[in-house]
């Protein structure tokens, strides 16, 4: 064949990065104008001696936040190849003032912040200055163009600025759960500052950790034609654990103070076991299918009974050792639950699940046969099995480790080069 010419190959390519553009801001949190807005951001990075400067913000360098320095550093010759000047200018962190008394604090700068850095300045009482997360984000966007916040926190305080920062354009990252499933009026404002200004909201992390299931969700599905008609999912690793080891014979109890020992229980256990983390996931699915749910409106079945849910170890005992004594005293209900399943050929699995067609969502313990895909997790697995138009009788699955400082830092890093490629 004739080679093509200069200008036919320029169209080409053209085309396949207007085509990438669209499919990677489907990934994020929903915007009609996101989409149409950025289609030609791509085009300027081919001028290839002008790299794109961003400049993060890192809100929360705990495990996942140190975890994320860590990864940012390791790939910097990456990101210099991906045609990227990545500035990390400004950490904010909980420290201590003269008194002892911790105090929100930050370090700004024009240069990179590396991790050494950042923890000497932590531990130098002159260094840094008094917190202020929209003045951290005013200070990004003075050092470069393209300003990211990363907020690794699960805190209620600092997700309640997401919105304020989208409204400056300010680009978003996080796996805290607080706003995707909190008031729906708060939602929607970000939704709204999404549409105002083409900022975007890197979310996946809230769902699965780094497993994809909002991309899949929203690209491979919603975005392309197909009806999603269920999701049913295993969405919280501690419970996976719980029900992945608890087999006939066992004590309920026991499984729970092993699962404690192998630190996957919050120091109250009950914060596992109530099953408010997985509605919070659920809600956060079902928003995205276009149901408008409160999370207060979940119906949840809590696996702490009654009598315990407000229950107050004496004094002197430990919290998470003293409730799994308490809980022994309620062993015989799951032993005849489990019984019953293993009559059965089935498996005990805690899920959250979305009904899109009913337009109902709800978390509780059900039993599956030992041939369907949730009796396989293994170890702490997250699944999620999207039931669709396209894809029956069998399920899209999506499974992995849903848990992790590594792979939770992993996720948000991923949502914010997809960010970067479209910004």
């Amino acid at each position: 064949c004739a080679p093509r010419s200069i200008e036919s190959q320029r169209i080409i390519t053209l085309h396949l990065l207007l085509l990438t553009t669209c499919t990677l801001t489907h990934a994020f949190a929903p915007s009609s104008r996101i989409i149409e807005s950025r289609r030609f951001a791509l085009v300027k990075p081919l001028a290839l001696s002008a790299k794109k400067k961003i400049a993060i913000g890192i809100v929360g360098p705990g495990l996942v936040g140190g975890e994320l320095l860590s990864q940012i550093e390791a790939t910097s010759r990456q990101l210099e190849k991906q045609g990227l000047d990545v500035t990390v200018s400004a950490i904010s962190e909980l420290k201590p003032d003269a008194d002892g008394v911790l105090q929100p604090w930050m370090i700004c700068s024009d240069q990179t912040i590396t991790k050494q850095a950042f923890q000497d300045a932590l531990q130098d009482h002159g260094a840094g200055q008094r917190g202020d997360f929209m003045q951290m984000a005013d200070h990004l966007q003075s050092v470069a163009d393209h300003a990211v916040m990363f907020d690794t926190t699960a805190s209620e305080i600092v997700s309640n600025m997401y919105a304020g920062w989208l409204k400056k354009g300010v680009h978003v990252v996080t796996p805290n759960k607080k706003v995707g499933s909190g008031c729906l009026d708060r939602w929607r404002e970000c939704i709204d500052a999404m549409e105002s200004t083409g900022a975007q909201w890197g979310d996946e992390t809230t769902v699965g950790a780094g497993l994809p299931i909002l991309n899949t969700l929203r690209t491979d599905l919603l975005a392309t034609g197909d009806t999603v008609e269920t999701i049913e999912g295993i969405f919280s690793g501690t419970l996976s654990y719980l029900f992945n080891t608890f087999e006939p014979g066992m004590a309920f109890s026991d499984v729970i103070a092993d699962a404690k020992e192998k630190g996957f229980t919050e120091p109250d256990p009950r914060d596992d076991l109530s099953g408010t983390d997985v509605a919070r996931k659920v809600t956060i699915l079902a928003r995205q299918c276009g149901i408008d749910v409160a999370l207060e409106d979940v119906p949840v079945e809590s696996l702490v009974p009654e009598p315990l849910r407000n229950w107050s170890p004496e004094e002197g005992h430990i919290l998470a050792d003293a409730f799994v004594s308490e809980m022994a005293k309620f062993d015989d209900e799951k032993t005849a639950l489990m019984e019953e399943a293993e009559a059965a050929g089935e498996v005990l699995r805690y899920v959250g699940v979305v009904d899109v067609t009913n337009r109902k969502v709800s978390v509780e313990l059900r039993k599956y046969k030992k041939s369907h895909p949730f009796a396989g997790t293994q170890w702490a697995d997250n699944i999620c099995a999207f039931n669709t138009e396209r894809y029956k009788p069998q399920p899209l699955v999506v499974q992995g480790p849903g848990a992790g400082a590594a792979v939770t830092a992993a996720g948000i890093y991923a949502d914010f080069l997809k960010i970067a490629a479209t910004c």
